[in-house]
């Protein structure tokens, strides 16, 4: 049985899947239309970027143009990079789906992104992970800081105990702030070296989950 009372939330970059290189292709394809802006994004781009909110990204990537022709193209290549994921995908994390499966049957799950609206969509829908989620939120809808996406996604969904699976100290100041526990992808893009959990693949959260939450080899339904 599924307690509904347990979540653990997680960050989707780095965390979940790797997207940097579709991400990058679709940027580009954008930046080729334009008259104004003509610099190419890298890898090495994708990876200094991640964890930061869109607008964020928006004036430190095109910082060749005004903040409000920024805003302008970095909606132009969101927009065109979640139509892109929808049909060229992203690299999952080894072992996620297997997990994720397992984990769905005994926790609540949740995706918390700093990413804008459509892109945790453009990820379930590739791969069908819709049903082993349970709620999600993201910085392009609510135009708010991953700790504050944290706790409402913890208080609309009435969770008692919570872990956040993340990549980036970001995402460890996040979760401490908002009440929930950081567990640590150190497979992901950054170092987080007091993080209370920590794992080295995404199967391993298995483990971290059952002792965090106790007496979860028989939950309750609540």
């Amino acid at each position: 049985m599924k307690n509904k009372k347990y979540g653990i939330l997680f960050d989707l970059d780095g965390t979940l899947w790797d997207s940097s290189e579709a991400v990058i292709a679709s940027w580009n394809e954008v930046i080729d239309q334009q008259p104004d802006f003509h610099k190419k994004g890298t890898i090495e781009d994708m990876m200094s970027l991640m964890g930061k909110t869109m607008t964020e990204i928006a004036y430190e990537f095109f910082d060749t143009v005004s903040k409000e022709r920024a805003i302008e193209l970095m909606e132009l290549c969101t927009d065109h990079e979640n139509e892109y994921l929808r049909s060229h995908g992203g690299v999952l994390m080894p072992g996620l789906i297997e997990t994720l499966e397992e984990l769905s049957k005994k926790y609540f799950l949740a995706i918390v992104s700093n990413c804008q609206q459509g892109y945790i969509e453009a990820f379930l829908a590739y791969y069908g992970l819709e049903k082993y989620f349970d709620d999600h939120e993201d910085f392009g809808t609510t135009q708010k800081p991953k700790s504050d996406n944290i706790a409402l996604v913890m208080e609309r969904n009435n969770l008692e105990k919570t872990l956040y699976v993340g990549d980036i100290q970001g995402d460890c100041d996040s979760a401490v702030k908002a009440g929930a526990t950081f567990v640590h992808a150190s497979y992901g893009y950054g170092k987080v070296p007091a993080a209370q959990y920590r794992i080295g693949s995404f199967p391993e959260l298995m483990d971290v989950a059952d002792s965090y939450f106790g007496a979860a080899a028989d939950p309750k339904e609540q």
